[in-house]
């Protein structure tokens, strides 16, 4: 595209493009990045759509899906910071108190492993002790993912059940 092209399909379609952007995200800023990066991403296509209808819906479905993604992001960042602000300090008591408190229950739940069935203690305790992911379990045990994915779910049912007898 030239130039002249290029201005003349960002004079055509900005406007709309920010503000169906802006009703979703609420956020000026956002709404105008949102924007450049669709008017972006249509330049670089390949095989871009020449129909002016066509155009004008690729470009405004683009751009509410990438609103709607930033919604997203906003809010996974929202709740991160409201779940992971930085605590209280606490007393060197109260603290001791909260280490003692969670090596009872890690005990309690490694009691409870040790009497569940084979698979089940395996997966959970790779899972839960070890950090590992569905994925790593898979290949250590030689099982399908899906399995493993069970197992746990399963596992984690009656772990429950046994911590609250």
């Amino acid at each position: 595209m030239t130039q002249k092209e290029i201005k003349k399909l960002y004079d055509t379609h900005y406007r709309r493009l920010f503000n169906a952007s802006y009703r979703i995200v609420g956020n000026g800023a956002d709404a105008e990045e949102i924007m450049h990066d669709t008017l972006l991403r249509f330049l670089q296509m390949e095989d871009p759509p020449v129909v002016p209808a066509q155009i004008s819906a690729w470009l405004i479905r683009t751009c509410i899906r990438r609103s709607i993604d930033r919604l997203r992001v906003i809010k996974r960042e929202a709740v991160f910071k409201d779940n992971y602000e930085e605590p209280e300090s606490l007393s060197i008591e109260e603290s001791a108190e909260i280490e003692i408190s969670t090596r009872k229950q890690v005990e309690r739940i490694r009691e409870a492993l040790g009497t569940m069935k084979d698979p089940y203690r395996l997966v959970m305790t790779l899972s839960l002790f070890e950090g590992m992911d569905y994925q790593e379990i898979a290949q250590i045990t030689g099982q399908k993912e899906v399995t493993i994915r069970s197992q746990f779910c399963r596992g984690k049912a009656k772990l429950l059940k046994l911590l609250e007898q």
